[in-house]
């Protein structure tokens, strides 16, 4: 059956007063909304957003139960269903263009918070492959992965330390250069956003030599910019990846380590584990991370973390 009604309007403007819920809409919207839900099977009803899950579940449970819904305030009887969800869920199934409007307008809002620069979200998607980067005041880690999830290459290096005193900007890009020579390919290089207050004096020295390495990685990994225009390196926010792995406790972002730990450990004893490590490089993964377990090397874990949270919030398009 075909579940979109014919009646073209909308209840954009539609508040909670003492007016029955059935007031709000016309005879004929009333009577294209009833028929959908009197109608429409689990996996139809899921087809409009705010049905998905429970709801649309508990949809069908109550009219098997109840037999059809007479009305659309008997709608608030079924669980899940209050009268602002009931209007919006009414006005959803009369306009489903716009439902679909507004969830793309909300998920740019959501991107453009997550990742910098603006990027079209279709060519995101279509990523095959990505270098995730993050770098402290020690070292500087990578991780590279596809979209399978599989782990190509992790590693870290202590080549960008933060000295006291000049330091000529020849010097950084040296071995930025270096550096990079060793990433591999990939369509986007993701480097970490992090937000350092600019109150607070001691930390300049820092936050300068954060500006100058994201600086040399965006102008040297960006190689074909010159011509085309296109960035193939962005930045993303650190505190998102962390409440996508309720790492965050309040504005501060706890270590990702038994996290990456238990990742691991998935590889080997799950038959579908939320990452893959190549069996010819698990044991080597395997000790890198056993070597870094008396120093926390945070660089390291985070570098996959935000790899996976790249594709699960942008490519794969989870909820935030």
């Amino acid at each position: 059956m075909n579940v979109i009604p014919s009646v073209d309007f909308c209840h954009e403007n539609a508040e909670e007063s003492g007016s029955a819920l059935d007031k709000l809409f016309s005879s004929e919207q009333q009577a294209s909304i009833l028929h959908v839900l009197n109608t429409a099977s689990n996996k139809e009803l899921e087809s409009f957003r705010l049905l998905r899950g429970r709801k649309s579940n508990n949809i069908v449970q109550h009219r098997e139960k109840f037999g059809p819904f007479q009305n659309l305030e008997s709608l608030m009887n079924v669980p899940l269903f209050q009268y602002k969800t009931t209007i919006q869920v009414c006005n959803s199934i009369l306009c489903p263009e716009t439902g679909q409007k507004k969830r793309k307008s909300q998920e740019n809002r959501l991107l453009r918070k997550l990742i910098k620069p603006d990027i079209g979200k279709e060519k995101l998607k279509a990523a095959n492959s990505i270098v995730s980067i993050v770098f402290g005041t020690r070292r500087i880690a990578w991780a590279h992965l596809d979209r399978k999830l599989a782990v190509l290459d992790w590693q870290q290096n202590e080549c960008c330390r933060l000295i006291k005193g000049t330091y000529p900007s020849s010097v950084y890009f040296e071995k930025i250069s270096s550096l990079i020579s060793k990433m591999p390919k990939a369509d986007f290089y993701v480097m970490e956003k992090i937000g350092l207050s600019i109150q607070n004096t001691t930390l300049f020295p820092v936050m300068l030599h954060f500006h100058i390495l994201e600086a040399m990685l965006y102008a040297l990994l960006n190689k074909t910019f010159g011509q085309d225009g296109q960035h193939q390196v962005l930045s993303m926010n650190r505190n998102a990846v962390g409440k996508h792995f309720e790492l965050m406790i309040g504005d501060t972002r706890t270590s990702g380590k038994e996290l990456v730990k238990q990742f691991l450990s998935d590889s080997v004893l799950k038959p579908d584990p939320r990452v893959f490590f190549p069996s010819d490089k698990i044991v080597r993964y395997r000790q890198m991370f056993s070597s870094t377990e008396q120093n926390r090397v945070e660089e390291l874990y985070d570098s996959l973390l935000q790899a996976v949270a790249f594709y699960e919030l942008v490519v794969f398009d989870a909820e935030p």
